[in-house]
């Protein structure tokens, strides 16, 4: 197309059955008269080339190719040539690298995955405890190693529930309520379960944790969990508590002659009181004053022997501690006066030096009772051959607790074996168990206090506790000095 001045060419596209003037009066839609021109917008789309002059009016839309009038001097019809970038073998070309791309990204993070999902795997198969996978809904689907030799089932018999037939049939039910109320809350689970080992039947003591693993919105996507082998502290524990046990009636053992000391001397004074009072009531006319005040008396030992009765019961059984608001002074003068014959049998005489103001403490009292039989008595056996006094002091530490001193006048302590006195099974003595001191260590330290031994001056030893002060006493420290001889 040749054109003048004010002429210029304005494009139509034939898309369909329409003719539409591409973006209508927008510059890249006017050609000025002979310049080159492709279009980049519809390759391969048939194109209306108008000529036009100034007088020309685009119209709306265009059902019909436009014919010359209104403005236009010439139409043409030409085919619009796409840019390299619109061609087939371009686009394809594209569309090929662009799904390589992608897919090599894919195969990439598929790789790092199994390789994160093998390191896991190796981690989880050579740790020493036994580890479990199980779906968010508590269906188990993996297993290491240790589960395998130890309970001897394989993965395809422990996934789902299988697992539940290791247990042992006691801990079944309560570990299967455990479990399911995790899953509904999504909460960690940890508690102890026995499990059967496969070698020789025998159910050990485990240690089972389970976590939930999350995803970014909170969602359980599965539980991890392990199981350690605690069957050997569960053990130790036990024995701990049976040799603890056995050391109390051990003990009580040594003090039966003295309780049947103490126990004889409430039922003769019952036996005397009453034949007293029979004889006041034969009287013409009976006495019933004095036999009224013989009753009281039969009542009163009575019930002293039912005291007594009681401690050496609590001391026996090996009942459950039980914290309660305890006064000092008075168990260490229950135990002085429990103590007073064994003490004499040994030529010694016990002594208290007691702070009058001391506050109460928090403990169970059979336990703070044992512990000072077992001082006051290896007192009393280290003066057994020598005689002397043992002295029991109660006094307010300046730290605010309580502290309690056992002071003997026998042979000391050996100082090379001071710092093994608290250890179980040490002993200095011939026929001496080993416990006595360690149990009493492990009882004072279970209730918050401290307890040690020092080499007197002159002769003996001193055994000192402490115990936290149930309140803090402003008032000032009196003392009251009593000896039961």
């Amino acid at each position: 197309m040749h054109a003048r001045p004010g002429q210029r060419i304005v494009l139509f596209a034939y898309w369909g059955a329409w003719w539409v003037q591409p973006f209508v009066d927008q510059p890249f839609t006017t050609i000025e008269p002979d310049s080159s021109w492709r279009n980049s917008t519809h390759f391969g789309t048939q194109y209306a080339a108008l000529l036009v002059d100034e007088g020309y009016r685009p119209p709306a839309r265009t059902d019909s190719l436009p014919s010359i009038g209104s403005g236009v001097v010439t139409v043409a019809v030409v085919n619009g040539r796409p840019e390299f970038w619109q061609t087939w073998w371009f686009l394809l070309a594209a569309a090929l690298t662009f799904a390589i791309i992608v897919a090599a990204y894919f195969l990439q993070r598929i790789a790092l995955l199994a390789g994160e999902e093998q390191r896991f795997r190796e981690t989880i198969e050579t740790m020493p405890a036994m580890a479990f996978i199980a779906r968010s809904d508590g269906y188990c689907t993996f297993v290491n190693k240790v589960w395998i030799e130890f309970t001897g089932l394989s993965v395809e018999q422990t996934v789902g529930s299988g697992w539940q037939i290791a247990l042992h049939p006691e801990d079944l039910n309560y570990v299967v309520n455990k479990w399911r109320a995790s899953l509904a809350s999504g909460e960690a689970l940890e508690h102890e379960i026995r499990i059967r080992r496969v070698g020789d039947g025998v159910y050990r003591w485990f240690l089972m944790r389970a976590v939930p693993l999350r995803d970014k919105r909170g969602k359980v996507l599965k539980w991890c969990a392990a199981a350690t082998d605690i069957d050997d502290r569960q053990r130790a524990q036990q024995l701990q508590t049976n040799l603890a046990h056995i050391s109390r009636v051990n003990t009580m053992g040594e003090l039966v002659a003295s309780i049947s000391h103490e126990l004889a001397q409430p039922i003769m004074a019952s036996v005397v009181n009453a034949k007293a009072s029979l004889r006041w009531l034969h009287h013409e006319p009976p006495d019933v004053t004095k036999a009224r005040e013989g009753t009281v008396k039969i009542i009163e030992a009575g019930t002293f022997a039912s005291e007594i009765i009681d401690r050496l019961r609590s001391l026996y059984k090996g009942s459950a501690p039980k914290q309660e608001v305890v006064a000092m002074n008075e168990v260490i003068k229950e135990m002085a006066g429990m103590l007073r014959i064994e003490a004499r049998s040994h030529g010694v005489s016990i002594r208290t030096d007691l702070d009058e103001n001391l506050p109460m403490t928090m403990a169970d009292r059979v336990q703070i009772q044992q512990v000072l039989m077992n001082l006051m008595l290896n007192g009393i056996e280290a003066m057994s051959h020598t005689g002397g006094v043992l002295t029991i002091r109660s006094e307010l530490a300046t730290n605010g607790q309580i502290q309690i001193l056992i002071d003997d006048t026998g042979h000391g302590l050996p100082p090379e074996k001071a710092d093994q006195l608290f250890e179980a099974f040490f002993t200095t003595k011939p026929h001496g168990s080993g416990m006595g001191l360690s149990i009493s260590k492990s009882i004072i330290e279970m209730h918050g206090g401290r307890i040690w031994a020092t080499v007197n001056e002159g002769l003996g030893a001193t055994f000192q506790f402490t115990l936290p002060s149930a309140t803090v006493n402003p008032i000032g420290s009196k003392r009251a000095d009593r000896t039961c001889e």
